[in-house]
């Protein structure tokens, strides 16, 4: 089976890539084949995301396993595509180089047969021009909380005179 993606930059412009790929493939091909169809050298840290309807960043799969006790995190080399995509969890969030956030909502477009004496991966279809720097990114609190509300240890962040401490402690 072919897994048929759309990678899309996220940005305010329109930049994709339509990308082919072996279901089989594990996490690290697909890697490779989107800094490939980008542009980007490959050689800085990455990550997938299993994401659902809203965008909301879910499990992580690693380029490697940077965690305290080895075998905590997916690894893309380990994981095939397979294992996690299917009809029903068709969205990732792809985040290249953590300096600079290279973010990239990947979506299943289309499960199909393979066509006989095409290499895969395949790009299909490119369209815009990565710009330079990675688009800068809004981070927008959760209202769901009130304004007045205090930490999780009971202060009131505004309540300057009720804190228990010496202001001439030098």
């Amino acid at each position: 089976m072919i897994y048929r993606f759309r990678v899309i930059l996220d940005t305010h412009e329109d930049v994709f890539r339509d990308i082919e790929i072996e279901a089989t493939s594990t996490f690290e091909d697909f890697h490779n084949a989107i800094t490939q169809s980008f542009g980007f050298g490959g050689q800085e840290m990455a990550s997938f995301y299993v994401s659902n309807e809203l965008w909301d960043q879910g499990e992580e799969i690693s380029l490697f396993d940077m965690s305290e006790k080895p075998g905590e995190v997916m690894v893309m080399a380990e994981t095939s595509l397979e294992s996690l995509i299917n009809e029903d969890q068709t969205r990732l969030i792809y985040v290249y180089d953590f300096l600079s956030m290279w973010t990239f909502l990947v979506e299943l477009a289309e499960i199909a047969e393979a066509e006989e004496g095409r290499a895969y991966p395949n790009l299909m279809f490119a369209h815009g021009q990565i710009p330079e720097e990675a688009p800068e990114k809004e981070f927008i609190a959760d209202d769901s909380e009130d304004e007045d509300s205090q930490d999780e240890l009971g202060f009131d962040p505004e309540d300057f005179d009720n804190l228990d401490f010496d202001a001439n402690w030098n």
